[in-house]
């Protein structure tokens, strides 16, 4: 194994067809990845068959050793992997404080982080603790979407576009709290269409096409090279 997690020829997908192709992908702990491409190529088709929302029709997921293909969502977080899904999936009528009991409730890892511990690093969170959810927000929202996946103590943790919506000074905000997930050895997947936040947070960057990875390098190189980005996401790096 040469990361945390490792997916090693992975295909999944719909009723309408096939989306990922044979992606191989690994995360290292402590490091955050930056996956980029172009909308609809499957970037958040992966992180979704990685949790286990979607079944793989081949290939397989494996998490420090462990082969979890196939495997429950609730089985895969129990395991150590933390999703924060695309539009944030914060439940409306629950408050910030029933968020983090909840999601807290059957975790037993070591990293596993109490509402107290969340709530320091995120003091606007413990402003708001006794606050509907869907009275947040966009940005509290997002950071309660974060600090729920992370009170599960997860090694590794999905983010699926976690700026969207969001004003660039929460954009920010919500970086550095990615930074401080990989200080504590975390390995991220930043899926993202935000390049200011993708450059500013990730060590590695790859990009996705057609259902797979074409191209991985330190994100600096990435920047060094207009000319790749350009063939691959048509924009400037």
């Amino acid at each position: 194994m040469i990361g945390a997690l490792e997916v090693r020829g992975l295909r999944s997908g719909y009723l309408q067809g096939t989306v990922l192709h044979g992606v191989d992908l690994a995360l290292r702990p402590g490091r955050i990845l930056g996956l980029l491409g172009r909308n609809g190529v499957g970037k958040t088709t992966l992180a979704m068959t990685i949790m286990g929302l979607l079944p793989p029709t081949g290939g397989s997921v494996w998490l420090d050793g462990r082969d979890m293909t196939g495997r429950r969502p609730d089985e895969i977080a129990r395991a150590g992997v933390g999703l924060v899904p695309q539009g944030r999936r914060i439940w409306p009528t629950l408050t910030v404080q029933e968020h983090l009991e909840l999601a807290g409730r059957n975790a037993r890892r070591p990293r596993r982080r109490s509402a107290d511990e969340m709530y320091r690093l995120w003091p606007r969170l413990a402003e708001r603790r006794r606050q509907l959810a869907g009275q947040l927000s966009g940005g509290e929202q997002q950071m309660l979407a974060i600090a729920r996946a992370l009170v599960g103590g997860p090694d590794v943790v999905l983010l699926d576009e976690p700026s969207e919506g969001l004003a660039p000074r929460v954009v920010d905000q919500i970086g550095a709290m990615i930074k401080a997930m990989a200080a504590d050895g975390v390995a991220v997947l930043l899926v993202e269409q935000d390049l200011h936040l993708a450059f500013g947070a990730s060590d590695e960057i790859a990009v996705m096409a057609k259902g797979v990875i074409v191209h991985r390098s330190e994100t600096m190189a990435f920047r060094r090279d207009p000319a790749t980005a350009r063939r691959l996401l048509g924009i400037e790096a």
